[in-house]
């Protein structure tokens, strides 16, 4: 046997390094790793982070008014999620060797986040008497968290992920972890508008 041969062989034997940091931001803190529907946890880590963001630059009351509370911050917060759930969802699936690992569940963080953030988000006619600050932070000066639309979203996230309409399904076979991303952004897309329209007719 040649000494190329030995060494290849030896390389093959060795195990894979496991990418921890990848893992522990794939899995949302190891929220992939709880039993049963983990993608109905990571959505939960959705609502959580953005709950957290909210409340940490929660807007201050000031006279009359609100002091404008800056929507960049969320922008800000859900990009990352998005370059981060990339970059370490392709890892997790390489190393699970699997090309959509159920444990994989910052794409549901993100796609819940995203849901939030344009539904609570996008601006509309609101009567001064609507403005108000929130003990759950704000979105933008006019949007208040509330908790009711914080569940209403939840449910629309998880309703729309499950169904995939077009074109989530088919942005799956987009490669790597771009493709375990894309549908969740899409599914959260569609839930921002129903949520959207539900905060415009006043439910």
């Amino acid at each position: 046997m040649s000494a190329t041969t030995v060494s290849s062989s030896s390389d093959a034997a060795q195990p894979r390094k496991k990418p921890r940091f990848a893992l522990l931001i794939a899995t949302a803190c190891g929220l992939g790793y709880l039993p049963k529907a983990p993608g109905t946890w990571g959505s939960l880590g959705g609502v959580a982070l953005i709950t957290a963001v909210g409340m940490s630059v929660a807007t201050i009351p000031y006279g009359d008014f609100l002091r404008d509370y800056d929507p960049r911050v969320h922008l800000a917060v859900f990009l990352a999620t998005c370059v981060l759930g990339v970059w370490s969802a392709s890892r997790a699936a390489r190393f699970w060797d699997t090309h959509d690992p159920q444990r994989v569940v910052i794409d549901e963080v993100s796609g819940q986040y995203l849901t939030i953030m344009v539904g609570c988000g996008l601006p509309y006619f609101v009567p001064h008497r609507a403005i108000q600050a929130s003990l759950l932070g704000n979105i933008t000066w006019h949007s208040a968290l509330d908790w009711k639309y914080l569940l209403l979203g939840f449910i629309l996230f998880r309703a729309f992920d499950i169904w995939k309409p077009f074109p989530a399904r088919q942005a799956e076979s987009l490669p790597g972890g771009l493709g375990i991303m894309a549908d969740d952004w899409i599914a959260g897309f569609y839930a921002a508008i129903l949520l959207w329209l539900a905060r415009v007719a006043g439910l």
